[in-house]
């Protein structure tokens, strides 16, 4: 693996098309960290649901900067069988497996460049958690050097849950997933071939990751992902798209081809192109995505994905999730008080 100034060959991407956040889907925000860190070919394994919606909005990876390759991993064995799916394709070179659905604040070039400067077999990253039963979990011992590895331990051993980035220099970890078999969860578990490296004396490092990381796994967590990112990633925003009669205030992108009517938006927000926000309010920490159409309502810390249409709803919607294509339309004009919801695609709802 070469700086993060340099290309480097054979690096790999745990990808699905998960929620959007701050105007991307986690996944891309994975993808420009890994770009950032020198990556530039990058395999991404795709799984059972929808492996289509990803090679479509992907494409080649030109136009992030990389050169994608897609490789099928068919029904989710777990993560140890998706890292033996690209032995072929990243070789004998050292490699990074990046989980889709993480978001690291700092980025991982600074992990990157302890990995090849330390000459390691593996490395891994720590985050201090407040519920490590949800996670893999490292063992340390009393001099804190690092012993094993427990996937979601009731009793944990540590307050420090593995964050889903793991470097790799082949061919141990492949031997490694060779011995293992299925877990009690039907998977192979990576922490488990992650074990097998250290009891055969194998030199598996490690980092702690110094400033925010969130494993999106929970509509909670895509909130507070989409806080964090609208905070840290936009600057002080633009405004691109049409804003009429309108205030909009703070850091606030507005996208092209979007249009602000008669209306008022708070930063942090975003707006995707081709949307339109008319005779409404738009609170902080909003994310609203592409092809969206918000017509005489409130909404305030939430995320709306592609193609949603809000129309006289007669509650402020706030911490709330609305999935693309879905329609919620009411029927009156009273006061806003307050409602939030967790919506899925394509849903269709009458107030």
């Amino acid at each position: 693996m070469t700086t993060p100034k340099e290309a480097s060959p054979g690096l790999f991407f745990f990808a699905a098309m998960t929620s959007e956040v701050a105007g991307k889907p986690v996944s891309q925000w994975a993808l420009e960290d890994l770009r950032d860190a020198g990556a530039r070919d990058v395999a991404v394994v795709l799984g059972s649901l929808a492996p289509e919606r990803v090679v479509e909005y992907y494409g080649d990876g030109s136009r992030l900067g990389l050169r994608l390759t897609y490789v099928y991993q068919g029904y989710p064995y777990g993560i140890a069988h998706a890292v033996y799916t690209v032995r072929d394709f990243v070789g004998d070179e050292p490699f990074v497996v990046y989980l889709g659905d993480n978001v690291i604040l700092e980025g991982i070039a600074r992990f990157a460049r302890d990995f090849e400067g330390g000459d390691y077999d593996a490395y891994v990253l720590f985050a201090e958690v407040p519920d490590p039963t949800r996670f893999g979990v490292g063992v340390f011992d009393e001099r804190g050097n690092l012993r094993g590895f427990v996937e979601k331990p009731r009793t944990p051993p540590s307050p420090y849950a593995l964050v889903g980035v793991y470097f790799f220099r082949p061919p141990h970890v492949f031997r490694a997933i060779e011995t293992l078999r299925p877990s009690w969860r039907g998977e192979l578990e990576i922490t488990e071939a992650l074990q097998r490296l250290l009891d055969w004396g194998l030199r598996v490092g490690y980092g702690f990751v110094k400033g925010w990381w969130k494993d999106t796994g929970t509509p909670e967590d895509v909130l507070e992902a989409n806080r964090m990112l609208l905070d840290k990633r936009w600057g002080d925003g633009y405004v691109r798209g049409t804003v009429k009669s309108s205030r909009v205030e703070g850091r606030v992108v507005v996208e092209e081809g979007s249009a602000i009517v008669n209306s008022t938006v708070r930063g942090p927000a975003y707006i995707g192109s081709g949307s339109l926000v008319e005779d409404s309010y738009v609170g902080p920490y909003t994310s609203i995505g592409e092809g969206c159409r918000l017509l005489r309502v409130e909404v305030e810390n939430s995320v709306l994905m592609d193609r949603v249409a809000l129309e006289d709803v007669p509650w402020r919607i706030v911490d709330s999730i609305i999935g693309a294509e879905s329609t919620i339309k009411g029927g009156g004009d009273s006061k806003p008080k307050g409602i939030r919801m967790f919506v899925g695609e394509r849903a269709v709802i009458g107030l």
